[in-house]
């Protein structure tokens, strides 16, 4: 990327999380999922920004990088925020989770594992439930839960230390939806795969482990989009809907 373009990426870089720093006024701060429940105030439809802990921008100013971009089903009218949430969180009394249901459950897991920190069960990531895992691979249904159970408690309280911010979209659900597009944007433009990305991942972070290439050079616990270029119009669509306050 030339000279310019590259300084265009840092700027706009900058400006997103100026808006994620507007963002966080508003909502009163950053949440945590081990500490959310669906009785607090969550917009029916949104985006999401993950942070770590150790994660820090480094080119484009101060403060966390944000290490996954995300929305729920845009083809789906019943699926709300929270609920795509709560699936990312896990089970809040168990400690368990579902990682068939949540690839950012998925990837975590296989970043615990392979970093050291939990075995990985070899039905982990196989077929759509249990069942059909256990029917694949030849065992019981609960003996797949079983060995599933001890990396789905990591995962849980790995995501659950996670910072996040969430910004209302309410828009009608559909493919060029402005959630899309923002979350399209937002992941286009962190992505580390492009060599003038202000803020790279420490070398201590987890997704370095990660199995999924795109993963590794996109320092985002996402597969798609990290390839992509991104428009900056999606932070006008941004601006507009946090200064809107909605």
């Amino acid at each position: 990327m030339k000279g310019g373009a590259a300084e265009r990426r840092v700027a706009d870089t900058a400006r997103f999380y100026e808006l994620l720093g507007k963002i966080e006024e508003r909502v009163g701060g950053r949440r945590r999922l081990a500490d959310c429940d669906g009785r607090m105030d969550w917009p029916e439809r949104g985006v999401y920004f993950f942070f770590e802990k150790g994660e820090e921008r480094h080119g484009s100013g101060a403060g966390g990088r944000v290490v996954r971009v995300g929305t729920h089903a845009l083809a789906k009218k019943k699926r709300s925020l929270w609920k795509r949430l709560r699936e990312h969180r896990g089970n809040a009394r168990s400690g368990g989770g579902d990682h068939r249901g949540s690839i950012f459950r998925l990837l975590v897991g296989v970043s615990l594992a392979r970093r050291g920190d939990c075995v990985l069960p070899r039905s982990w990531g196989v077929g759509r439930d249990a069942g059909a895992a256990a029917r694949r691979l030849g065992l019981t249904r609960a003996t797949v839960k079983e060995a599933e159970t001890a990396l789905e408690r990591r995962v849980t309280a790995t995501i659950g230390r996670m910072p996040f911010l969430w910004l209302s979209v309410l828009d009608a659900p559909g493919p060029e939806s402005a959630r899309g597009r923002i979350e399209l944007g937002a992941i286009a433009l962190l992505s580390n795969t492009d060599s003038a990305v202000a803020d790279r991942p420490s070398k201590h972070w987890l997704g370095a482990h990660s199995d999924r290439q795109p993963v590794r050079t996109s320092g985002l616990w996402n597969n798609n989009h990290v390839d992509e270029d991104y428009d900056p119009a999606f932070l006008d669509e941004m601006e507009t809907l946090v200064n809107d306050g909605r």
